[in-house]
């Protein structure tokens, strides 16, 4: 079976080269052009998470690297290379695309839109009419901050929280659309928030949540300039949000493990979705927590950002694109994916110490020393 991947080298990317590597004698990665070299970056990440060392040593025979432009008609192959290419695979996972959940929508499109439309081409032009598992995000419910969203659930009618969501939201009516007109199943795999304990690496990509560390810096620059926390107590830093929130938040191994899992059953002929969640939802005020961990503040929830911002919280603030997450209590409907594989029983606790590990680079920060 002739497998192909987009994303190979992003953070949950490598994690699925790794799930499709045990389960598929070869891998075609579908990398970008001009960037640093995939095989290399696979092989350091396998190294750095203890891979087996034969999986290591075979992976220059195992991973065949084609370099694309994935927003290009053809991903900027010739038209020979691209109908070869199509002819020659029988699944096409679709994990790349544009993560930044408050870069401009235009951007954003191209990437996860555009993207996707060039990758069903790819499908389409192929006589193998290869299987094509697309990566999507559960955040395509939008702006709804209450209740259940459902796995069949497609709508924008509460709007989206960035211009990420509503990227995704427009791929994955691509999809569908897709799937209707050409007769074909597919396989959506809708993964909540990803998170690791993996201590950040140079040589790793950086995850969502790793955001929270970088924000940690900036305030502690801002603290050393005068702020004498001995004296003075820990400045209170107010966030817009919901101290009885929650937000789902899923280890990236245990979502690619379920990923793979799900692909290896028989589609149903449409278009297949799967909430790829966990099973216990994270307390906002952990976050909170976590932020205080970091930082020498001490956080307070508000009901709306402040239009006087103090120059600390300025410095503190969450990127706008992530701030209203701090606000949500709905969960997420996984029931298709309990059907499939059983109940969902992660062995992982996503808690305070776990997301510590995963995003910070010096976890004996200034919260515990006197920063002047």
């Amino acid at each position: 079976m002739h497998v192909a991947l987009t994303g190979a080298t992003g953070f949950l990317g490598l994690r699925l080269v790794r799930e499709l590597l045990e389960r598929h004698d070869s891998l075609t990665v579908l990398a970008h052009a001009g960037s640093e070299g995939a095989l290399g970056r696979i092989t350091r990440f396998l190294e750095l998470t203890d891979g087996p060392r034969e999986l290591i040593a075979e992976l220059p025979r195992r991973l065949r690297v084609v370099e694309i432009d994935l927003g290009q008609p053809r991903m900027g192959l010739s038209g020979v290379a691209f109908r070869q290419l199509a002819d020659e695979l029988d699944v096409i996972w679709h994990s790349a695309g544009n993560i930044k959940l408050d870069d401009d929508l235009a951007k954003l499109r191209q990437a996860n839109v555009g993207g996707t439309r060039n990758v069903l081409e790819l499908a389409t032009a192929g006589v193998r009419k290869p299987m094509v598992h697309h990566i999507g995000t559960a955040f395509v419910g939008g702006a709804r901050r209450h209740g259940v969203v459902y796995e069949d659930e497609l709508d924008d009618t509460h709007g989206f929280e960035n211009g990420y969501e509503r990227s995704k939201y427009e791929a994955e009516v691509l999809v569908r659309e897709w799937s209707r007109a050409h007769g074909r199943p597919v396989v959506v795999m809708r993964p909540s928030i990803l998170v690791t304990d993996l201590p950040p690496h140079p040589d790793l990509p950086a995850h969502p949540m790793q955001f929270i560390d970088q924000i940690a810096q900036n305030a502690v620059r801002h603290l050393s300039a005068g702020v004498d926390i001995a004296k003075e107590g820990r400045p209170v830093v107010r966030l817009p949000g919901d101290p009885e929130g929650h937000l789902n938040l899923m280890p990236v191994e245990h979502a690619a493990a379920i990923m793979a899992k799900l692909a290896s059953k028989p589609p149903s002929g449409r278009v297949d979705t799967y909430h790829v969640v966990h099973d216990h939802d994270v307390a906002v005020p952990v976050l909170a927590a976590l932020a205080e961990r970091l930082m020498p503040v001490r956080v307070e929830f508000v009901e709306a950002r402040r239009v006087d911002p103090t120059p600390l919280e300025a410095a503190a603030d969450l990127y706008p694109g992530f701030t209203p997450y701090l606000s949500h209590r709905r969960r997420f409907d996984d029931t298709r994916v309990r059907t499939q594989l059983g109940p969902a029983s992660s062995e992982i606790r996503v808690d305070l110490d776990y997301l510590t590990a995963g995003v910070s680079t010096n976890h004996a920060t200034a919260s515990s020393a006197g920063v002047r």
